[in-house]
């Protein structure tokens, strides 16, 4: 597979082993109204794609394709190649609200996604204690979701997705919900996780900030119906892309400019009705 990094730990790739997903000639609508328009994206193993665009443009919509829970009009979405023996799920979603039990503690949050699995009590333990370690919160795996920071929460959702040891991750705006400071702060764990322990993953936004930081290629999509008007790649690392950097404040006006005549036409149709 491509976009592997080469600087990783043999020991990683037990449960990191690399999928490609590939979207040819996407085109979606609901009742008359054509969200998306003749979508083509590949996106590579070990490689974040961020998808940015106008309100309504059909980010999410697009999303929810990818990961199976629509079904596009024309065109098809296709896994390549073999999941790690040891994922439990190919594809699984971070999305914005948490979506944490309250009546749970946070390793009885990340345990929910093992339990429709056929694994023992120790290996779901063994699971557990790994991504908690990894997230940074073995120290809070028996608190409950009331006494957690907005923060913590999102990070409690982004731990029960890494214990399916999924192929790809689908990130639906999962910092949008947060205060400016937090999300600064979690865009530094995401991207030091991903330094640590590669996994492939697409992020969708509204935050030209957060695509430009965290992204290798990002997706500008048109306004309604969306459709690729560029693909914009990143050949800085992730780990050189701090809050103050010249070339990443380049690309992201240039991004703005892209979206801009969209951006103010979406805002007038969604004040119109």
């Amino acid at each position: 597979m491509t976009g592997i990094p080469q600087s990783l730990p043999s020991s990683f790739f037990h449960f990191f082993i690399f999928m490609d997903l590939q979207l040819n000639n996407i085109t979606h609508a609901y009742g008359d109204m054509t969200v998306l328009d003749d979508i083509d994206l590949t996106v590579s193993g070990g490689e974040i794609i961020c998808i940015v665009g106008p309100s309504g443009c059909g980010k999410s919509t697009l999303l929810r394709l990818m990961g199976g829970l629509e079904r596009p009009d024309s065109g098809e979405v296709l896994l390549l190649g073999e999941p790690p023996k040891s994922s439990l799920n190919p594809l699984t979603y971070i999305f914005q609200d948490f979506a944490l039990l309250p009546w749970r503690t946070v390793e009885g949050n990340i345990s929910l996604a093992l339990e429709d699995h056929p694994i023992s009590k120790q290996e779901s333990r063994k699971i557990i204690d790994d991504v908690l370690s990894r997230t940074h919160l073995s120290d809070f795996k028996k608190a409950w979701p009331r006494q957690l920071s907005g923060g913590m929460k999102q990070r409690v959702a982004i731990a029960r997705a890494l214990a399916v040891r999924p192929a790809v991750m689908l990130m639906d705006e999962p910092l949008s919900a947060l205060d400016s400071q937090t999300r600064e702060l979690l865009m530094d764990d995401l991207i030091d996780l991903w330094m640590r322990e590669s996994f492939t993953a697409i992020y969708v936004t509204h935050n030209l900030q957060e695509a430009v930081r965290f992204g290798h290629r990002i997706v500008v999509l048109s306004r309604r119906p969306g459709r690729v008007r560029e693909i914009v790649k990143i050949d800085k690392p992730l780990s050189e892309r701090g809050a103050d950097n010249e070339e990443l404040d380049e690309v992201q006006h240039y991004l703005w400019r892209l979206m801009r005549d969209d951006a103010r036409a979406a805002d007038r149709e969604l004040l119109n009705g």
